[in-house]
């Protein structure tokens, strides 16, 4: 009863958490579906997740700043509601130019949300409990961009992605509902001036450098694990559908039916993730999880037929809850609380430049060659990133860094 207690605040985080990160993929597959059909253009699908890291370089200079001194859980509150309103106007929206704006203004509340929420988690979750919480919490989060698709393609074969859209922004507003039942903290910075001004800018910017010159292993850790499943995940993704239409000539409902294929992978590997991750070391998680994850996209990337494409969805859906698991609990035990905020929301500042330039190098490449051609290379930069990082990881000597 003592133990069930205890859960409880972390599993109601993990179901508000949850409803709205899986809600923010819904939306997006159903929007790559929408804007193919209206171009026919993959490129014109690229440039969705390229507004992505556009709206975190808008964002997260400042977002950081704010997130170490407001409420954490007020902020999550407001920008799920934020976010359910902007997408619910989507529908109406006939022109690419008014949807790429409105996806944007959604990205800028989404790149809040994730540092946010990160501290918020780390706060809430005692140390000792945070690989078990961050093998539940990958089953949705980490693994949001295979369970969300396979939501949305469960919710295709029952309606239109128009229907998916206004289903996401209904989960968003009982996301943004849920959180109000979790408690709020004290901060740390909450005696901080919370006007943006360009001093403090810099000197939160100067503190950010003063950590990363200290503890240089630590960020070329989070670099390398970000190049791997942020920056070439993305790129790579940002073709997924036009790959699936062209390559393995499916349909909507087949389109659905695969990414439907990698959501049950990501929900088997979570589960498998949690009953093993209190005996399997963060450093092996952290390491060979990109390793088995980047397996799974070198598979895909050579599947002609529907059935090879299969495997690999199912495979690197497994293994991305170890990966991130790995990674939540390096970062959450390395990174000091009160300025998690701002060292999370500079370096994805910097993840996001690189997902601009390798998205358009790769959206661009596709619309003059082979996009398999295009999505092997992408996956096969991704393969290197992966196997140096597992080196490091598994370094003897830096073992204290994965021990907490």
């Amino acid at each position: 009863m003592i133990k069930l207690v205890r859960w409880k605040y972390p599993m109601i985080l993990l179901t508000g958490v949850g409803i709205s990160t899986i809600g923010e993929w819904v939306y997006f597959v159903a929007l790559n579906l929408i804007v193919y059909e209206m171009t026919g253009s993959p490129l014109a699908v690229s440039g969705l997740y390229i507004l992505k890291p556009l709206a975190t370089i808008c964002t997260n200079f400042w977002a950081g700043s704010m997130i170490d001194r407001l409420n954490q859980r007020n902020v999550m509150i407001f920008l799920d509601i934020f976010r359910a309103l902007f997408i619910a106007i989507l529908p109406f929206m006939s022109s690419i130019v008014f949807i790429y704006m409105i996806v944007f203004i959604i990205n800028m509340a989404s790149s809040m949300f994730a540092p946010a929420s990160l501290t918020y988690i780390t706060k809430l979750i005692p140390q000792e409990n945070r690989k078990t919480f961050n093998a539940l919490h990958s089953l949705i989060t980490s693994g949001a961009f295979l369970v969300g698709p396979a939501v949305a393609g469960v919710l295709f074969l029952i309606g239109t992605p128009t229907a998916a859209i206004f289903i996401n922004a209904l989960a968003l507003l009982l996301s943004g509902l849920v959180t109000f039942f979790i408690p709020s903290f004290k901060n740390a910075n909450e005696n901080s001036n919370t006007r943006l001004s360009v001093v403090m800018l810099k000197q939160d910017l100067q503190a950010v450098i003063a950590f990363s010159k200290s503890y240089q292993f630590i960020i070329v850790i989070y670099f390398l694990f970000s190049c791997v499943l942020v920056v070439m995940a993305t790129a790579v993704d940002s073709l997924e559908a036009a790959f699936a239409k062209d390559v393995l000539i499916l349909t909507n409902s087949e389109y659905g039916f695969l990414v439907s294929i990698a959501g049950a992978g990501v929900i088997i590997g979570a589960l498998f993730n949690t009953l093993i991750v209190n005996i399997v070391k963060t450093s092996f998680l952290i390491g060979v999880g990109p390793v088995l994850v980047s397996i799974g996209y070198f598979i895909y990337a050579f599947s002609n037929t529907f059935l090879a494409a299969s495997i690999g969805f199912f495979t690197l859906a497994f293994f991305i809850a170890f990966a991130n698991t790995g990674f939540l609990t390096f970062f959450q035990n390395n990174i000091p609380v009160h300025l998690m905020g701002r060292i999370r929301s500079v370096y994805q500042l910097i993840e996001a430049m690189l997902i601009i330039i390798f998205t358009s190098v790769m959206g661009l490449s596709a619309q003059f060659y082979s996009i398999q051609l295009v999505v092997v290379l992408g996956v096969l930069v991704m393969m290197l990133f992966s196997l140096v990082l597992c080196g490091l990881c598994l370094i003897p000597s830096k073992r204290l860094y994965f021990n907490g």
